[in-house]
């Protein structure tokens, strides 16, 4: 063969790799010969360009078994009649769906989308599992305006969908804390709901053994349980697991032995201390079911569960309670923040597709047929929508609770330290916290040794 002949095949096969996306085994670039170029400005045209873009193909999500992903299967129909793709559904318990997710991306790929925790964010950030998402967010050939990424609560763009500066997901179903009062005991008693820490331990005391209630219910099940009510209001005392600006360096610095984590484990105690007596086995469940039977003045626990409390077919006290956010302490504002994200896998052959799924499942114009359908508000418009507050009296809270809940992240901090071993940090706090609860160690105690199996844990 001439050098002519070789040249003319070597660029012939150049061009058909470009082509293909063969260069480097990836997809090319978000939007690349997918809907650039096309009118996507309503849902209705946007639908016509995806179906010619994409029909035809079929996209696998790998999801827990939540409410947001019922709500989402109810709106599947209408997904693929737009689009014309198809989706293959693997909805696992959350204990397992990690593990899948992880053994899915280190082998076949087969998942397109994922349903991501944000307690697994810097895990999956550190084992490049999911793609960035502002390459999708930030283009508009791609990304429609009825998208409205802006439109979902700061605290959650911000506090739940990604690790090291970088955003991952796109937040589907979130939760802060809040505190649920009886208004009827308080009317009683002429007592205004708590604003700070110290308000709130003396209502629990004040509570305690009138009219035959206790004074709160949290959740304090020894292990990862109680480690989660502590984190309530940990942060608001200046407390903290982890030094989080040492992590962000890759530097482990436990920090349970700071005055600050001290106060704040010794707070929750007392604080306890005011609670059912059995509350030392109590996860968010029996939590719940102390307030929703009457049995405690107060509660403290995930905004997710409060249409429970609200509803009179599951609450003794639906129609004599009231919400506000978590009271702040003396370092302020520090409200928990947790929730599900929907991202694209990194070894996902169909990312613009599955795109698409994710532009329509979590999109504003979706989002009052979603909560409807049972997901999870995220979103500023859903909080501001009259009908579906009419719903879930406790949204105008909610809102509130989100906006405190954004006042740790403008500090800097995520309320879930970005550590590859926090669950396993966890574990070790709540075991400790839990006797600490019990009386078989004092708090002192309970924190110093922590603080020695944590950083044995993180060496």
């Amino acid at each position: 063969m001439t050098n002519m002949k070789r040249r003319i095949c070597l660029l012939a096969f150049l061009v058909i790799a470009a082509a293909a996306g063969f260069a480097g085994g990836k997809q090319a670039p978000a939007g690349s010969g997918s809907l650039a170029g096309k009118d996507i400005s309503t849902l209705a045209k946007w639908g016509t360009a995806a179906k010619e873009a994409f029909g035809g193909q079929t996209i696998t999500v790998a999801m827990a078994s939540h409410p947001s992903t019922d709500a989402f299967r109810k709106m599947e129909r209408e997904f693929t009649s737009l689009t014309g793709i198809k989706v293959v559904w693997d909805v696992v318990e959350e204990t397992s769906l990690k593990n899948k997710q992880l053994l899915d991306v280190q082998g076949a790929g087969s998942y397109d989308v994922l349903m991501a925790d944000a307690f697994w964010m810097s895990e999956y950030a550190s084992k490049n599992v999911l793609e960035p998402i502002q390459a999708y967010t930030d283009n508009p050939s791609i990304t429609p305006p009825w998208f409205d990424y802006s439109d979902i609560m700061p605290a959650y763009r911000n506090g739940i969908a990604g690790a090291n500066g970088v955003n991952y997901g796109i937040p589907t179903a979130g939760e802060t804390r809040f505190i649920a009062y009886r208004t009827d005991l308080f009317a009683k008693y002429n007592k205004q709901p708590p604003k700070t820490m110290d308000e709130y331990l003396e209502l629990a005391r004040f509570f305690n053994g009138k009219d035959g209630v206790y004074g709160v219910s949290m959740r304090a099940q020894r292990g990862i349980h109680f480690a989660s009510g502590w984190m309530s209001l940990m942060y608001n005392f200046g407390g903290g697991f982890m030094d989080q600006a040492a992590l962000a360096k890759g530097q482990n610095v436990i920090t349970v032995t700071t005055p600050q984590t001290i106060a704040s484990l010794q707070f929750y105690v007392d604080l306890l201390n005011n609670a059912p007596p059995d509350v030392g086995t109590y996860t968010h469940e029996e939590a719940l079911g102390a307030f929703l039977s009457g049995k405690t003045a107060m509660w403290l626990d995930a905004t997710a569960l409060a249409n429970q409390i609200t509803n009179p077919a599951t609450s003794t006290v639906a129609d004599k309670v009231a919400f506000v956010p978590t009271p702040a302490g003396p370092a302020g504002d520090g409200a928990a923040l947790a929730g599900w994200n929907l991202a694209i896998s990194q070894k996902s052959s169909h990312k613009d597709a599955a795109w698409a799924f994710i532009t329509f499942m979590a999109s504003r114009e979706k989002s009052v047929d979603y909560v409807k359908g049972g997901g999870v508000a995220t979103r500023d418009s859903v909080f501001g929508n009259a009908e579906l507050a009419a719903l879930n009296p406790s949204y105008p809270a909610q809102k509130a609770a989100l906006i405190s809940a954004n006042g740790l992240v403008q500090k800097g901090l995520s309320w879930i330290p970005q550590s590859d071993q926090i669950g396993q940090i966890l574990d070790i706090a709540g075991a400790q916290g839990s006797a600490a609860l019990a009386g078989t160690v004092s708090v002192t105690n309970a924190a110093q040794t922590i603080q020695t199996e944590c950083e044995a844990l993180v060496k």
